[in-house]
């Protein structure tokens, strides 16, 4: 299952008086993604200078490929 997938179904199980508006639950979407996109990003290491800190900085690309679709969530 990807992200979107999770987080739409989210949104369509919600009360969201515009769900039933073609792109609803899209546009509800959008905004959420980016905001945890900015969120992981803020707290991705650059150099991690540690082994803790390159396995940080690997959850943070593996949470950011998720998000983004490009990987499917762990089962």
């Amino acid at each position: 299952m990807k992200f979107e997938e999770l987080l739409l179904a989210a949104i369509q199980g919600s009360e969201i008086p515009l769900r039933f508006e073609p792109g609803a639950e899209e546009a509800v979407a959008k905004p959420v993604t980016e905001v945890l996109r900015a969120w992981i990003q803020a707290h991705l290491p650059e150099a991690p200078g540690s082994e803790f800190g390159a396995g940080y900085r690997a959850l943070a690309v593996q949470l950011l490929a998720e998000l983004e679709g490009s990987s499917d969530l762990p089962e």
